[in-house]
């Protein structure tokens, strides 16, 4: 079996994989797959593949889990891979009508099924043109998401959450979002200061503050009114 965690230090994604699999450290084998050296502010980030010989007793199976994207790690080890084609009317109205849109923009696109769970649904879209679709910053991939809850809650379901997402954008943008807000609080580390992010909807604006809520002399806060808000990442005692 092989497993993935990771950390800021070779050590953290370590400790992590030992308390997930219930292991010892000697216990199993590491393999680094990625490294990005820590500096005098610079915390570091380390990725590693633990292989074992048959699945661990206390755990984690197909873990993905980060310190930074344990939310994100485990709705995609135990979601993401799901049987794509619609199980129901609503699964199926739903691909009609991303389709639907999709198509009425001008393009052409695939809408499948890309996860299940008791409250929440994921879609998403195999386009050539899924660039269009995600728009800068992904505006227009949160436009076409918020239409699609409108018309789920229009076929009663208001109490479903449905994702959208094409290209793994969600991930890659949470991803990019994570090591931005370390890069940030390194930043105001230095400086004592505070920094104010680019404007960001609900769910990329508490990702930030979730990453950086463990960091002891740093803190967050939103400013501003709307669905797109900053977020300012600030120094404790700098304000």
């Amino acid at each position: 079996m092989v497993y993935e965690f990771e950390g800021r230090t070779e050590k953290e994604a370590i400790d992590q994989a030992a308390e997930a699999l219930g292991l010892g450290k000697d216990d199993f084998d590491v393999e680094i797959l990625e490294v990005q050296r820590s500096g005098l502010f610079k915390k570091g980030y380390v990725k590693i593949r633990v292989h074992l010989n048959q699945p661990a007793s206390g755990a984690l199976e197909h873990a993905e889990e980060a310190d930074e994207l344990r939310a994100v790690s485990e709705e995609s080890s135990q979601t993401r891979f799901t049987d794509p084609e619609a199980k129901n009317d609503f699964e199926q109205k739903i691909i009609d009508f991303i389709e639907g849109i999709v198509q009425r923009m001008g393009y052409e696109g695939k809408a499948s099924v890309l996860f299940r769970e008791e409250r929440k649904i994921g879609f998403k879209i195999d386009s050539a043109y899924s660039s269009i679709l995600i728009g800068k910053k992904g505006k227009n991939l949160d436009a076409l998401q918020l239409l699609i809850n409108i018309y789920a809650g229009r076929q009663g379901k208001e109490d479903i959450r449905v994702i959208l997402d094409t290209e793994n954008y969600r991930i890659r943008r949470e991803e990019s979002l994570v090591r931005l807000a370390y890069t940030v609080a390194d930043r105001v580390r230095e400086n004592r200061g505070s920094v104010l992010l680019e404007p960001m909807n609900p769910f990329d604006r508490r990702l930030i503050h979730t990453t950086l809520n463990d960091i002891a002399d740093v803190e967050t806060k939103s400013e501003g009114d709307g669905l797109y808000k900053q977020v300012r990442v600030y120094y404790r005692g700098a304000h």
